[in-house]
């Protein structure tokens, strides 16, 4: 019997799941033994899943788990250097050039574990499974709004939290905007037609800010591209891959501009096809601004979860999503898990 562990998340400030108790009833009322970690954090409660029929395991108790079960997850594991021996469904963050990913395909190399990688879940054309897109534009415009709420103020954007719903987000964000008593900022979201895209710009629009919305026609020529910096917040809303092209290169840093936030939502600062080269690290909740520029100033948000600020929506899409892929668990060798695993043996193999 195919057997699939939902482990608690380790990482701060990280609530989402991916799987609801409606999904696991689904997974169980189809053969699949699920256990669900306790989780003194997680948004959606334990209750909803031993009323499911999930077995239930003591929090951070997936080492110990049986070796033939599949551990599923969403952020890091503990960076703790150890083999990993289980088969893993999270995100790797470790196949598109980032150094940080070395380390993790080594521990599945030495372990004789398998990282089925969420962002390479993909379908016969290509196409991601499930993503938590929408919800990451969603907040991540929030953040740099925040970011650039804080400049009118002389500060740097402080500490950002948990919501306990997009209302509460819009809420907030709007009362300290109209505290400042001054125009709405412009914004140019690249990626616009995209699930990160769409998140980005309806917030942004929601704040009742003028958007420019930009996809692949607006950036095939491949730059240069001073439009952005012709507006007062830029959202980066496509993931690195080749050939992305640089949309702020670091003589911005120094040109005249109006730009002075920028919100990285795809948030690849070590990889080697960053389109936002003037950030070398990735943000945090409790400071969620990197100032890179003076006079004027250019502030970067990089948060890197930014839909756990939204908890519950983005799990329970997320969730929705996945819900039938994971159904097809007790057959690893077909379609999305085989194309999976190809692309962990295609990254791991000369490690």
């Amino acid at each position: 019997m195919t057997h699939l562990w939902v482990r608690a998340e380790q990482r701060p400030n990280e609530e989402r799941v991916g799987l609801t108790p409606d999904g696991a009833k689904a997974l169980i009322d189809k053969g699949i033994r699920v256990t669900v970690e306790e989780s003194s954090v997680r948004a959606i409660g334990i209750e909803g899943y031993e009323a499911a029929g999930c077995e239930i395991a003591v929090e951070n108790s997936w080492p110990e788990a049986p070796k033939d079960a599949i551990i599923f997850g969403l952020k890091e594991l503990p960076e703790d250097g150890t083999p990993v021996p289980h088969r893993h469904i999270m995100f790797g963050h470790a196949f598109k050039g980032q150094h940080s990913g070395v380390a993790l395909l080594k521990r599945f190399k030495a372990g004789g574990g398998t990282l089925y990688d969420l962002e390479y879940l993909v379908d016969e054309a290509g196409r991601r499974v499930a993503a938590f897109g929408y919800w990451a534009g969603y907040a991540g415009a929030a953040v740099t709004l925040k970011s650039w709420a804080a400049q009118q103020r002389g500060e740097v954007c402080g500490p950002v939290g948990v919501y306990g719903g997009k209302e509460a987000l819009l809420a907030d964000l709007g009362a300290e905007l109209d505290a400042l008593g001054a125009a709405r900022p412009s914004a140019i979201v690249i990626g616009a037609l995209g699930r990160v895209g769409t998140g980005a710009a309806d917030l942004l629009t929601a704040m009742g800010c003028d958007v420019t919305k930009w996809d692949m026609a607006e950036t095939a020529s491949g730059g240069p591209f001073p439009e952005i910096l012709a507006h007062d917040l830029f959202l980066n809303c496509i993931f690195a891959r080749p050939g992305t092209p640089v949309f702020v290169p670091q003589e911005a840093l120094s040109a005249a501009r109006q730009l002075t936030a920028i919100g990285d939502v795809a948030c690849d600062p070590d990889s080697d096809y960053n389109p936002v080269p003037v950030y070398d690290r990735a943000t945090t909740w409790e400071a969620p601004a990197l100032r890179v520029a003076q006079d004027p100033v250019l502030d970067v948000m990089a948060i890197d979860n930014l839909p756990s600020m939204l908890p519950v929506e983005s799990s329970e899409d997320y969730a929705a999503q996945l819900l039938e892929t994971l159904m097809t668990l007790d057959d690893l060798g077909g379609g999305v898990w085989t194309r999976a695993e190809a692309d962990f043996i295609a990254h791991s193999k000369d490690l």
